[in-house]
């Protein structure tokens, strides 16, 4: 299933206990009302683990953080997991100059994310 709203693509996936969700774009102020909207729509769902794999995401700013902040207080809320993967370097650095790479569950990529 494809989600185009302000030029953000996500894919949905679901495999048994674990969400994934693919967005394609980038992240910023106008983007982010669609990627929190699939956030907690794939939260409500209450899966064990919420996989969210970046590898298409060539740019994030503070706003698309904000927004996975708030996505990782959910899924603890609801005692599942968050784990981001694929992250591109320069997304990477958002997270480390944040140091969010010592609170977030970062892996290389969805194989990986499915198995921590």
């Amino acid at each position: 299933m494809r989600n185009h709203s302000a030029d953000l693509e996500i894919e949905r996936e679901r495999d048994g206990d674990i969400a994934i969700l693919r967005p394609r774009g980038e992240i910023d102020l106008g983007r982010a009302p669609a990627l929190r909207a699939a956030l907690m729509d794939a939260v409500r769902l209450r899966p064990g683990r919420l996989v969210v794999d970046l590898q298409y995401v060539s740019y994030m700013d503070s706003s698309g953080v904000a927004t996975f902040v708030e996505a990782l207080q959910q899924m603890r809320a609801v005692h599942g997991r968050l784990v981001l993967c694929g992250l591109q370097p320069k997304v990477r650095s958002i997270f480390e100059i944040a140091r969010l790479d010592m609170v977030f569950t970062i892996v290389d990529d969805t194989a990986r994310a499915r198995a921590v």
